[in-house]
């Protein structure tokens, strides 16, 4: 007897595991023994010798691992000296990386001299693996989890779909020889895609593997007996490679391999070229497909060109925009598995049945197609490290995740047990007294009931979550159907929308909702069912439609003013019948319905805004901070994260990310005006903080790209630019005010510090004026190219020296030699609210001093004042005067916004010289404050300025969010007016008549 009695502790083994594990034990004794009776004929190491040897910690593993797995026990009954080379190779405690891995494998195949052979190889190899691999996650040495053995078998699975792919190239190149090079020289190869968790490198411990063969270009193979066309040579290899892998021999089987991912499923070619592939996708691709391809990634033969498949699919997997479209693919999807769950009676099942591995793997999956393609952290095939980013995201609370990764890992450990005993891929419990112990032990519990209990708690849990996610939204609304708006269910509101009511039926429906002119709202709604937009949609689009319509006009009947709601809420459900993904958006969030109705009924410019641009409808989704506009450090890291996704080169996506954060942020900050959140200064501040934080992201934009191609231009002080613009963007009027409008364009004046005579010095020289000049055109270009998305200002650059006839871009020392010797009064007036908003932090110091020099010169007071006025009179009899009976133009009319501007101008001018606290600020207010902090105007009459400029601009905001003239009633401003011209006519007309 080869093996003592107790050889094997039994101590933390249960009595009903210890008579199988007695037989187990008797059978590798016979196995050893006749490992030891050939070992003396030929002379080699005895196995017997290494077992005897084991420590007693290792005989504990060993008495555990043989208790759990038949898989584990039949192997070392067949190859006893398996158990002395995994322990010499520290498999038993550790995985080997995947350079060991290869090298082994490689090793063994070149004794292989036919396909027989290989096989054989392959599968001892894969068998001997797997005995490591189960070993280590039933005894969990040094910290080994549940994601260290997914790992370790996806690894395998690729070193041998690598090993077995380059054997087979080389065996078949005298036959055949090898594909034709690609058009650009390079080799070509098999891609093969790892799909579902080979993708992910998180493989079950006994699984099949789901894979898409795919190759570069057609053409024919060289050098082999027999030419080939491409598509026959690399189907023939793709069969042979499925033969090394899934066909069982005397040796058993590697991996099953699964074909029915691919374009067409088994009805489709088993290989296909690139642009087959991306036609495929983009002409016929579905919906699960879009799911399938999440966790594509290439496992062997050209992992490059693989990337660069998989790189030319992603605009299929992942849309721009927010696609809770998907939703609706993955409830279908989780339908058709419910019902075939029922069918087989599989409830038990813990992979497909009810809070399942499968829930978990949707609930992350579904943010992952819904927002992958503007977060694109979530473009992993990990479902690991993407549930991880959900909380970094703010997708998933933090607490949520903290239940779902244990969660997860419980059912994924209980999975690989299941599949453990015998390698065979299940994921149902077992229904036999001897099974149900041995699970229990590998997992650590006291007994079957005790494992599940604990299976109930989670399954109850992932369920939860589950339905949070996925649920239908239906499903609450049903619930309180009695408490819609005018107690109107949501069935009249479907009949309503599908014309199905009488006309008097639906004037009194919607009479009774709350509609002051029911016969108007009843015809737009029937204009828009029966238009040949909504009448000719897919039939995808046109049940999110209808899905999402009842709920909408339920949200319009409960708004303040449904009529002024639904006029303004159609136009944007025109705009996206053709993105169905908004539909299903607006669908999936009912308080998104709530949010949307409150903005557009406050303020037809966000309506506008919404329907030109339906990506503003995301913001919907976070009213946290779709109500709190960002500050500029956070506008500043929210940008820097969104270009960052982007390759530099692609500068329309960049150009069209730049527009859609723009619009997102003007959208916070209307939100929060109309919510009465921010004061009206705060505004303006909150809109200038985004133009500022978009023209550096510009600047470098564009001094990155002239770079690039020329090299850095020479300064003036004969030192070399580097990665920082040498360069300023001034910002004049509203902009050097910091008080930009919703749709204010921007005065810009750009300067640069480069020398004279100087060039750059990269291959393709300019000289410094030439590269400064095409470095503000692209400036320019970048602000005012249009995008879908729209653009991002208009921009005025007729404030820099001589105006439209001068120079695009000016030298610090012209233009401080322009400002000192040729600049008008009406200029140094504009220079009053200039200031820089982007660029060198040296450069930027410069032009301060040469700006404070010109406004602290002493000026004649008598010439001054009659400047000034002349030009105000000119500009009033250009565009005041316009407004109707009993109206007031709030900028252009006299003790207008203008007037108040002119004044704190014109008190700049005159007293800075004596007080240069004025110089510091470009801003009105901070003027008005220092002229009555320096006496130079009395409290009361900077308070009545400062009371009358707040007004003036809160009217002026309020104007543009609703598409109303800049204009207000006289009497409601004639207090303000009076205080800005009396101030007016007490400095710069005394005398002059107030009307």
């Amino acid at each position: 007897m080869p093996l003592p009695d107790d050889f094997l502790p039994l101590h933390d083994i249960p009595d009903s595991l210890k008579a199988p594990l007695e037989r187990t034990r008797g059978r590798l004794a016979e196995a050893l023994g006749e490992a030891e009776r050939l070992a003396r004929m030929t002379d080699r190491d005895s196995p017997l010798e290494s077992w005897l040897g084991l420590a007693e910690s290792r005989r504990e593993q060993l008495a555990r691992v043989l208790a759990v797995s038949d898989f584990v026990a039949e192997t070392l009954v067949r190859y006893p000296d398996w158990l002395v080379h995994l322990d010499v190779n520290g498999e038993l405690d550790a995985a080997p990386n995947a350079e060991a891995l290869r090298d082994w494998l490689v090793e063994r195949l070149e004794e292989a001299e036919d396909e027989a052979a290989m096989h054989a190889v392959i599968r001892r190899f894969r068998c001997a693996r797997m005995v490591g691999i189960a070993w280590r996650d039933l005894t969990r040495p040094g910290g080994i989890d549940m994601w260290a053995t997914s790992a370790a078998v996806a690894r395998l699975a690729e070193t041998s779909l690598e090993a077995a792919l380059t054997w087979l190239e080389d065996f078949l190149a005298p036959r055949w020889g090898r594909p034709a090079k690609r058009r650009d020289g390079s080799d070509q190869r098999l891609v093969v895609l790892g799909m579902g968790k080979l993708g992910a490198g998180e493989l079950n411990l006994s699984s099949d593997i789901d894979l898409i063969f795919a190759f570069p270009e057609n053409g024919d193979t060289e050098g082999g007996r027999k030419s080939l066309e491409h598509q026959e040579y690399f189907t023939k290899l793709g069969q042979r490679l499925i033969g090394a892998l899934d066909a069982v021999t005397a040796d058993g089987f590697a991996f099953r391999v699964d074909m029915r991912l691919r374009p067409l499923g088994d009805g489709g070619p088993l290989v296909g070229t690139f642009n087959s592939l991306s036609s495929y996708y983009q002409d016929q691709g579905r919906e699960w497909e879009r799911y399938a391809m999440l966790k594509a990634r290439p496992v062997a033969g050209d992992l490059d060109a693989g990337a660069e498949l998989l790189a030319g699919l992603r605009p299929f997997v992942y849309r721009k925009y927010l696609d809770f479209g998907a939703i609706e693919s993955l409830r279908e999807l989780k339908g058709m598995i419910n019902r075939e769950v029922r069918r087989k009676g599989m409830e038990g099942n813990i992979k497909l049945g009810p809070g399942g591995i499968r829930e978990v793997e949707f609930v992350v999956q579904a943010f992952q197609l819904i927002r992958g393609g503007r977060d694109t952290e979530l473009q992993v095939t990990s479902l690991k490290t993407a549930l991880e980013r959900l909380p970094e995201l703010g997708l998933l609370p933090a607490e949520v995740v903290a239940e779902l990764m244990p969660d997860y890992v419980f059912l994924r450990d209980l999975e690989h047990v299941l599949q453990a005993l015998e390698d065979r891929q299940t994921q149902s419990l077992p229904d036999d007294d001897l099974n149900r112990e041995r699970v229990a032990l590998a997992l650590g519990m006291e007994d079957w009931p005790a494992l599940m209990a604990c299976l109930d708690e989670v399954r109850a849990r992932v369920r939860r979550h589950f339905d949070a996610v996925i649920a239908e939204p239906e499903e609450e609304v049903e619930e309180v159907a009695d408490e819609t708006a005018g107690g109107v269910p949501l069935e009249q509101w479907r009949a309503l929308w599908r014309s199905e009511l009488e006309a008097e039926e639906a004037a009194v429906l919607l009479e009774e909702a709350g509609f002051a002119d029911p016969g108007v709202a009843a015809r737009r709604l029937g204009t828009l069912y029966h238009s040949r937009q909504v009448q000719g949609m897919q039939r995808i689009g046109f049940e999110r439609l209808e899905a999402l319509m009842p709920l909408l006009l339920d949200a319009i009947a409960a708004s303040d003013a449904p009529d002024t709601a639904l006029e303004r809420v159609l136009p944007l459900m025109e705009s996206v019948l053709r993105r169905t993904a908004y539909l299903a958006l607006l669908r999936e969030n009912p308080d998104a319905l709530g949010h949307l109705m409150r903005l557009c009924s406050a303020s037809p410019w966000i309506a506008e805004q919404l329907a030109r641009y339906p990506i503003l409808l995301d913001e919907l989704l976070t009213p946290e901070t779709l109500y709190t506009p960002a500050d500029k450090s956070r506008l500043a890291d929210e940008l820097r994260q969104s270009l960052g996704r982007i390759p530099e080169e692609d500068e329309e996506a960049q150009l069209e990310a730049l527009r859609v954060f723009k619009h997102a942020q003007t959208l916070h900050v209307a939100a929060s005006d109309i919510a009465g959140t921010r004061h009206v200064m705060k505004v303006s501040d909150y809109l200038t903080y985004i133009a500022e934080v978009i023209l550096e992201a510009v600047l470098a934009m564009a001094w990155k790209h002239l770079t690039r191609k020329h090299g850095f231009p020479a300064l003036a002080d004969g030192s070399r630019a580097g990665a920082t613009p040498a360069f300023l963007v001034v910002g004049y009027g509203k902009l050097g005010g910091i008080e930009l409008g919703y749709g204010s364009d921007l005065d810009l004046v750009f300067i640069h510090d480069g020398a004279p005579q100087g060039e750059t010095d990269g291959r393709r020289v300019l000289d410094n004026a030439v590269f400064y000049t095409r470095l503000g055109q692209r400036i320019i270009h970048l602000l005012t190219a249009v995008t879908p998305a729209g653009a991002l200002f208009e921009v005025d650059m007729r404030l820099r020296p001589s105006g439209n006839s001068g120079l695009l871009v000016t030298s610090l020392k012209a233009y401080a030699d322009y400002q000192r010797r040729e600049a008008w009064t009406w200029e140094h007036q504009a220079l009053v609210r200039a200031r820089v908003v982007a660029g060198q932090a040296q450069l930027a110091e410069g032009f301060e001093a040469v700006r404070r020099e010109i406004l602290s010169r002493e000026r004649e007071a008598q010439a001054l004042r009659e400047e000034v006025v002349k030009m105000r009179h000119r500009m009033r009899d250009h565009l005041g005067g316009r407004s109707g009976e009993g109206e007031f133009d709030l900028k252009h009319d006299h003790g207008g916004m203008v007037d108040l501007e002119f004044l704190c101008q014109y008190a700049v001018l005159s007293m800075g010289h004596e007080t240069p606290a004025l110089l510091e600020w470009s801003d009105n207010m901070r003027i008005l404050e220092t002229l009555e902090s320096a006496q130079c105007l009395r409290a009361r009459e900077s308070q009545r300025l400062r009371e009358a400029y707040l007004a003036l601009r809160s009217a002026a905001h309020r104007a543009s969010l609703t598409r109303e003239p800049a204009r207000g009633r006289s009497d409601t401003f004639q207090d303000h007016r009076r205080a800005v011209i009396e101030t007016w006519q007490r400095l710069l007309e005394p005398g002059a008549s107030s009307e």
